[in-house]
């Protein structure tokens, strides 16, 4: 049965040292459990500086990077190059510094890549690649993900899975082509709400008073449609990973003490 947790830190910089460290804590008992993890990662300034000091930490070295799995929950549909791109921010951040494979370290195409500027080719592409590393197990054409990272917008996107747009309905694709996005870039690669369900954690990262009235309406149990945030859920856990301004707006049910 999957549990809903809240946890709230004073401000952005407590946030993402601790995220840190129960990223590490869990990755380590992931692979002392089964020998590898899975992680999927998220951009955006709080997932950055997660990985940030998660480069910073002592226990760094404790993982097993060769024996991780990587993915991206969503891309910038930019050229390789560019600062935009998740997957550089996180290479600049952590991956470029830790020994990890890099046959599986699973990044998205960029524009200037090998399927040009078409974005749907890219998001098949993608699709085929977690279709690829999916075991028997999983019953199905995505892998069960042990810990997908996600931020938030304040009008309660995740990934780039925006409300109301096309990718918020779709229930048959894995991952799909996302333009006109309301936030610049405006095309993008994302997994889709289902896909993100098949993690066993769902963590969701975020900062700010401007991201106050999202995470409200998510944990008061507001639909996905219009908030697609409220339907990025863990198969076993979903943990909330707040600042106090982003909490500031939670009832007493979900405001748990700072951490």
């Amino acid at each position: 049965m999957s549990k809903t947790e809240v946890v709230v830190y004073a401000n952005p910089g407590l946030l993402a040292a601790a995220a840190a460290a129960r990223l590490v804590t869990r990755l380590v008992d992931l692979q002392a459990a089964k020998g590898y993890a899975s992680l999927v990662l998220t951009g955006g300034g709080t997932g950055t500086a997660v990985l940030e000091e998660l480069y910073r930490s002592p226990a760094r070295d404790a993982v097993d990077w060769a024996h991780l799995d990587l993915y991206w929950g969503d891309e910038r549909f930019v050229p390789a190059g560019s600062d935009e791109r998740n997957e550089k921010q996180a290479r600049e951040a952590l991956l470029d510094k830790v020994p990890v494979d890099p046959k599986r370290v699973h990044a998205m195409a960029a524009s200037d890549g090998e399927f040009g500027d078409d974005p749907d080719a890219a998001a098949v592409a993608y699709a085929k690649v977690l279709a690829g590393n999916a075991r028997p197990e999983d019953h199905g054409d995505v892998p069960t993900f042990d810990i997908t990272l996600l931020g938030l917008g304040g009008e309660g996107h995740t990934a780039s899975v925006f409300p109301e747009s096309p990718a918020v309905y779709e229930t048959e694709r894995s991952v799909v082509a996302v333009r006109n996005c309301p936030k610049p870039p405006p095309t993008r690669i994302s997994m889709t709400l289902p896909t993100i369900r098949r993690s066993l954690e769902v963590w969701l990262l975020t900062a700010g008073e401007a991201k106050a009235d999202a995470v409200a309406l998510a944990l008061a149990g507001a639909g996905e449609v219009q908030l697609p945030v409220a339907g990025a859920r863990g198969q076993r856990r979903t943990l909330w990973l707040l600042d106090r301004t982003a909490a500031g707006k939670l009832t007493k049910v979900y405001r748990p003490p700072l951490s």
